[in-house]
């Protein structure tokens, strides 16, 4: 059977993202126009039309302002996971606001849903050398699995040295999973193939071979995620740089047609499945006890 893949979804605004920040206050959030219930729907019935579960991680702000949708999305069947609550990034947190920030998020999810989240991702991938203290915060808050560390390079996020694949890892006196961004390794160095920015700016070929390398030739399960906005080529444009115009606003109107591929080329399902087979896999069998 195909490696079963980590499908996994962040549910934030279009005005969420870290590289707005200097021009989109959180005070300005609510006056804006929100789009993601309907970016949000539109990845629900790609997943729902494919047969795919996903690991929606979820921002508490969103959760707060409209739950309705966080139901729906559990309600569909998919896990639900954290987000944080506004989108700041953990290295610009002290451990103390960040533990609030989990608290926070978590508590606007349980009350949208019911659910209490065991898994969480930072914004904009936070958790980096400098910022390693939060793994031990979230295994103090209970969370089960992380999925905040891409090993690259990047000038906003990364620690390249970090192990590539799923792994389990000892927290304090509590065992966590992490799940790293995937890549694939050329030439000594980490190349990006897990979704986001990479499968819209770069070839759909590029995220099609990277994820099978790793499931055929490394026997290993990607990692790939998405944003709802990524979907969205209407979404207003903000006065921003060159840089970050190019990074959000590159290729939007080829995202549905890219993922509606991806969903057919490769096996998909939410992180807790994933999981279970990694924790399964890495059981000695009888005949090795």
């Amino acid at each position: 059977m195909p490696v079963l893949n980590a499908m996994t979804i962040d549910v934030e605004d279009y005005f969420h993202v870290s590289a707005f920040a200097s021009v989109v206050s959180p005070a300005e959030w609510s006056r804006l126009d929100s789009r993601v219930t309907d970016s949000t729907e539109k990845v629900l019935g790609l997943l729902e039309q494919a047969g795919v579960h996903a690991t929606f991680f979820v921002l508490g702000w969103v959760a707060e302002r409209f739950p309705s949708l966080v139901r729906r999305i559990s309600d569909d069947g998919h896990e639900i996971a954290s987000h944080s609550f506004d989108h700041g990034l953990v290295y610009d947190k002290s451990a103390e606001l960040f533990r609030e920030d989990l608290r926070r998020a978590a508590g606007a999810i349980r009350d949208a849903c019911g659910v209490q989240v065991r898994g969480y991702r930072a914004p904009s991938y936070s958790i980096t050398e400098r910022s390693m203290w939060a793994l031990d915060v979230l295994a103090e808050e209970g969370y089960d699995y992380d999925s905040s560390i891409y090993p690259i390079h990047h000038d906003r996020y990364g620690v390249p040295t970090w192990t590539r694949h799923i792994h389990a890892m000892e927290r304090g006196s509590r065992t966590m999973w992490e799940l790293p961004g995937s890549t694939v390794r050329h030439f000594g160095v980490n190349l990006p193939v897990g979704g986001g920015g990479y499968f819209r700016l770069l070839p759909y070929g590029w995220t099609k071979r990277g994820i099978r390398r790793l499931n055929d030739v490394e026997g290993q399960p990607a990692v790939f995620y998405l944003h709802p906005w990524e979907l969205d080529p209407g979404q207003p444009r903000l006065n921003v740089g060159l840089a970050t115009r190019i990074r959000h606003y590159h290729n939007l109107a080829k995202t549905e047609g890219r993922l509606r591929e991806l969903l057919k080329d490769f096996r998909f399902g939410p992180v807790r499945d994933v999981l279970r087979l990694q924790a399964a896999a890495e059981q000695p069998s009888d005949n090795a006890r």
